[in-house]
C-alpha cells in the first residue's frame, strides 16, 4: 500500500502566509479609507484657491465686511464635506463589511445600540451649536457700527417704487445728529442727491478704503438694498431706519439691486456702484451740486417717492 510522503511545512512558510495576508488586509483598508479621505482633502484644498471655484461660486468680496461672509460660506462647505465624507464612508463600510455572503447566512439582527444612538443624538446638536456660534460671530462682524468708531461718510438711501435715491452730505459730518435716526436732525447741513426714474438707473459713488454708513428708508413697501460684490444686503422697511456700514477695499464698478419683490416694476430697481478715490468722490458731489441737485435735507420720501418720470402715467407708478 503506497503512500505519498509530504514534506513538512517550515515555520517560515506559515510566517510568509501570515505576512501576505496582513499586507492584503492593509491594502484593502488603504483603499477603503485612504482613497475617500484623499479625495475629500483634494476637494477641500480647492477652498484655499482665490478663483471662483475656490470661493465655491461666491463673488470675490470687494468690501472688508464681505470677507467675513466669504469665510463663513467656505467654512460651512468644509464642515458639510467632512460630515458627508464621514457619513458616506460609514454607509459604504457597513454595506461591505456586513453584507450577506451566501444564501444560507442571516446577518446579525441588532435591535438597538445605545452608544451609537447617544452619539448620533449628541453629535448633530454639537454641530448646530458650532454653526450657530460662527454665524453669530460673522453677523456681529459685518454689522459692527459702534459710536466709538464712527464712519467717514453717511449716505441716506431711499428705496421707493421703483427706484433708488442717494443723498450725499456736504461739508463736515455731525455724528451726534445721526444718533437718533427717527428725528428731523441730519448729520449734514445740506445735501446733494441722485435719484433714479423709470428710464434712468442711478449711480452710487463710494470712496475706496473709507467706511460709509447707509441709512435705509422706504416710504411705501419693503425693499432690500444690496450689492452682490459687497456680500451684504439689508431690508428697507417702512416706518423704521435700518443701517449698516461698508468699507470698499478696491476700486471698480459694481451692480446693485433690490432683493425683495416690491411690486410691478421691481425689476427696475437697479443701481450702479462706483468705488473711486477720494478725489473722484468729491468731484462727483461737486458735479451734482453744479447740476442743481441740492436740498437742505435728504429726500426720504413724501411726494418725491411718487414722481417716476419715464413711466406711462402717474397712476401706474403708484
Amino acid at each position: 500500500m503506497g503512500y505519498r510522503q509530504q514534506c513538512p511545512r517550515s515555520a517560515s512558510d506559515g510566517t510568509g502566509s501570515r505576512v501576505e495576508r496582513g499586507l492584503s488586509v492593509g491594502r484593502q483598508r488603504l483603499w477603503r479609507w485612504g482613497v475617500p479621505l484623499a479625495g475629500g482633502l483634494l476637494l477641500l484644498s480647492g477652498c484655499a484657491d482665490d478663483s471662483e471655484a475656490g470661493r465655491l461660486a461666491m463673488p470675490e468680496p470687494a468690501s472688508a465686511q464681505g470677507q467675513h461672509t466669504l469665510d463663513l460660506w467656505q467654512g460651512a462647505w468644509i464642515a458639510a464635506w467632512i460630515t458627508g465624507i464621514v457619513v458616506w464612508g460609514l454607509i459604504f463600510y457597513v454595506v461591505i463589511r456586513f453584507r450577506r455572503r451566501n444564501d444560507n447566512e442571516i446577518p446579525v439582527q441588532t435591535r438597538y445600540n445605545l452608544p451609537l444612538e447617544i452619539f448620533y443624538t449628541i453629535a448633530p446638536v454639537v454641530m448646530v451649536i458650532v454653526f450657530f456660534s460662527h454665524t453669530v460671530r460673522t453677523q456681529n462682524a459685518v454689522l459692527e457700527d459702534e459710536p466709538s468708531n464712527p464712519p467717514d461718510n453717511i449716505v441716506e438711501v431711499t428705496g421707493q417704487q421703483w427706484s433708488w435715491t442717494f443723498n450725499y452730505g456736504l461739508g463736515d459730518v455731525d455724528q451726534k445728529a445721526d444718533d437718533d435716526r427717527f428725528d428731523d436732525d441730519f448729520p449734514y447741513q445740506s445735501y446733494v442727491h441722485d435719484g433714479g426714474t423709470g428710464s434712468y438707473i442711478p449711480d452710487l459713488y463710494l470712496p475706496v478704503d473709507e467706511t460709509t454708513r447707509f441709512n435705509l428708508r422706504s416710504p411705501d413697501v419693503i425693499h432690500d438694498f444690496g450689492v452682490p460684490a459687497f456680500l451684504m444686503k439689508m431690508d428697507v422697511v417702512p416706518g423704521r431706519v435700518n443701517h449698516y456700514v461698508i468699507t470698499p477695499t478696491r476700486e471698480g464698478t459694481f451692480t446693485g439691486k433690490c432683493y425683495e419683490l416690491c411690486g410691478t416694476y421691481h425689476s427696475r430697481m437697479l443701481f450702479t456702484v462706483h468705488v473711486v478715490s477720494r478725489e473722484e468722490y468729491d468731484q462727483h458731489l461737486q458735479d451734482l451740486e453744479d447740476a442743481g441737485l441740492t436740498s437742505e435735507k435728504p429726500l426720504i420720501g413724501g411726494e418725491e417717492a411718487y414722481t417716476q418720470a419715464g413711466l406711462e402715467s402717474e397712476g401706474e407708478s403708484e
